[in-house]
């Protein structure tokens, strides 16, 4: 199992993790294809397969709830769960 899967799984945990590193989250993303740009207005805006997906980070560039739950959605979208990640 890739040391990468785990903070893909912390994104698709019950109830919705409040602890997400988002640099790490990063490097997994990428790890998977994901191509990410960060803006300068906090702002994290993912590419795969011809998609797109705009994250907004706080200040302190933590996640809120609510893009949780919008970035889980992306990565269904575009396959990238858990259960299909080697």
């Amino acid at each position: 199992m890739s040391k990468h899967k785990p903070k893909i799984e912390k994104v698709f945990e019950h109830p919705i993790a409040g602890n997400i590193d988002v640099t790490k989250l990063v490097h997994a993303l990428e790890h998977y294809g994901v191509e990410i740009d960060m803006s300068k207005k906090h702002r994290l805006l993912l590419h795969y397969e011809g998609k797109e997906h705009s994250i907004s980070l706080s200040h302190n560039n933590e996640l809120h709830k609510d893009s949780i739950v919008q970035l889980r959605h992306f990565l269904e979208e575009v396959g990238l769960t858990p259960d299909n990640l080697d």
